[in-house]
Parts: C-alpha cells; sequence; structure tokens
C-alpha cells in the first residue's frame, strides 16, 4: 500500500520521508490536522496553512536523521514555527502600540470581547515556556496524551501531570496580566 504513514506496521521515518509518493502520503494524511493545530494558535487560516506548509518544506527539505516520529516531528516543528510567529508578531505589536498611544477605535461590545479574549490567550500562550504552550495546544486540538507524548517525545504517563502544571501556568500568569477570568 502506498500511503505508509497511515499503516502502523509501516510507520514513514527520516529515511523514507524523501520519496515522493510517501511525501504525498504524508501530506494527505497529517496536514489537515497540522493546520488546524496552527489555525488554534495564529487564529488565522491562511497563516495556519503557510506554517503548515513550512513544517512539510522543512520535512521535504531536511527530514530528521532518526528513525523517528514523523507524525510528531511535523507538530513540534509546525508549533515551533507558529510560536515563534506570536512572539514576533507580540513584538511588533508592543512597538506599534508606542507609536500609537493616543489613539483607539471602538468596535461592537461582543465582537471586542472575543477579540480581546483571543488576543490575551494568544500573549499569554506566547509568554509561556514552549513545551507548555505545546502542551495546552495539542490537548485543546483534541489530541490523546499518548499522542502528546509522542508528538512531544515525553514519558507517557507523565503527560497528564505536565498538561496540569501547563494549565497552572496559563491561568497564573493570565490572572497576573488580567485578573480573574470572567466571561
Amino acid at each position: 500500500m502506498l500511503s505508509m504513514a497511515m499503516d502502523a506496521a509501516a510507520p514513514v521515518t527520516g529515511a523514507n520521508v524523501r520519496d515522493a509518493l510517501e511525501f504525498d502520503a504524508l501530506f494527505a494524511a497529517y496536514y489537515q490536522r497540522l493546520a488546524r493545530l496552527l489555525y488554534r494558535v495564529s487564529g488565522d487560516t491562511h497563516r495556519a496553512e503557510e506554517l503548515a506548509a513550512e513544517a512539510f518544506w522543512r520535512l521535504h527539505r531536511r527530514p530528521p536523521a532518526h528513525n523517528g516520529n514523523i507524525e510528531g516531528w511535523l507538530y513540534r516543528t509546525g508549533l515551533r514555527l507558529a510560536l515563534d510567529q506570536l512572539k514576533r508578531e507580540a513584538r511588533r505589536a508592543r512597538y506599534e502600540s508606542l507609536a500609537r498611544f493616543f489613539s483607539a477605535s471602538p468596535a461592537p461590545d461582543r465582537a471586542l470581547h472575543e477579540s480581546d479574549e483571543r488576543r490575551r490567550v494568544r500573549a499569554v500562550l506566547a509568554s509561556l515556556p514552549r513545551r507548555d504552550a505545546e502542551l495546552l495546544l495539542l490537548r485543546s486540538e483534541g489530541l490523546t496524551l499518548a499522542e502528546i507524548a509522542a508528538a512531544l517525545t515525553l514519558h507517557a504517563p507523565s503527560v497528564g501531570t505536565f498538561i496540569a502544571r501547563a494549565q497552572r501556568a496559563f491561568r497564573g500568569e493570565f490572572e497576573r496580566r488580567y485578573g480573574p477570568h470572567r466571561d
């Protein structure tokens, strides 16, 4: 069967990812899920698709040397690209806010609240250690603890503890910055 990426008996590894048919099978198997995950980080469909494509480009250009978990490698690479993008945007926004210190544009209450909440969540994610942000994003995407462990190369029984710590860190940072969360 051509689609080794979906066949658990024959996982795709760094050694055979350059095969065009194999790469196509990988792309078909993981692109949509990776793009969805990256959308949760970026909030922009087009940017998420660009980041997912960049992760696949990096896989094609320079696959990992070890015969490890390609799916996990893609998730880690995509998340790191997205989190780096968030940090760049946060720096840019900080500099731009200095330029327009006195200007503000009002918007309808509900849209403003939702937009502000998403911005706050992204800012807090960008401030967390990379692994904490990765854990929270993968879990929010619906990955199981075992899938998260494989994606981030963590000891599977420890993932639940790591996620709980990441959630506490997120909540603490959110409350430190914005006060208690209210709907």
